[in-house]
């Protein structure tokens, strides 16, 4: 029995000795990096440099997107598009300027209980009396109340007042001004 013991104290030693081999202390911490970040927090992931196929850059995030921008406006179609599809209609009726608009529109969508919404690129910024105007092209596409598939396209039409004195920061956020539906090609 003693020598079993002896036996299994000694093949553990020689594994403990094998672990540490293969491990090298440094010989300072000046070479080591600090870790400034706070307990629990992740550490930042480098953005890489090319895609999945190594031949096109990935496009870098290039910070905050400008509230008055053509992107701006397209978030605000893909919020839209994310709220009607989780059937949460008077959160994405507040996404436009005009409540009674908004209400039209959502009794045409009761029509089709399972929608979602395929969103097109936004086009150019347009201007007139003080306001600006992006249009941007969309498919609501899903079931409809029979049970049949649909696919209808339309146009959703973003309005924000520019930054003139006398308006509120409501009216200088993008809103869905209308949706406009097209013929089915």
């Amino acid at each position: 029995m003693r020598r079993t013991m002896s036996a299994i104290a000694a093949t553990v030693m020689a594994l403990a000795a094998c672990n540490q081999e293969g491990r090298q202390q440094p010989t300072s911490n000046a070479a080591q990096p600090v870790n400034t970040a706070p307990v629990g927090a992740l550490p930042p992931i480098p953005p890489p440099v090319t895609g999945p196929d190594a031949k096109m850059p990935l496009a870098v995030p290039r910070g905050a997107i400008d509230p008055r921008s053509v992107e701006a406006a397209g978030q605000v179609v893909q919020n839209y598009g994310a709220l009607i599809e989780q059937h949460r209609a008077k959160e994405a009726q507040a996404l436009w300027g005009n409540s009674d608009s908004a209400s039209e529109f959502s009794v045409q969508l009761k029509r089709y209980p399972h929608v979602h919404l395929e969103i097109g690129n936004p086009g150019d910024m347009e201007g007139a009396a003080g306001s600006s105007y992006v249009t941007v092209p969309v498919t609501f596409y899903g079931k409809d109340q029979n049970g049949a598939d649909f696919r209808r396209p339309a146009d959703v039409i973003l309005r924000r007042v520019n930054n003139v004195p006398g308006s509120t920061s409501a009216q200088r956020r993008w809103h869905i001004e209308r949706i406009e539906w097209k013929d089915s090609a």
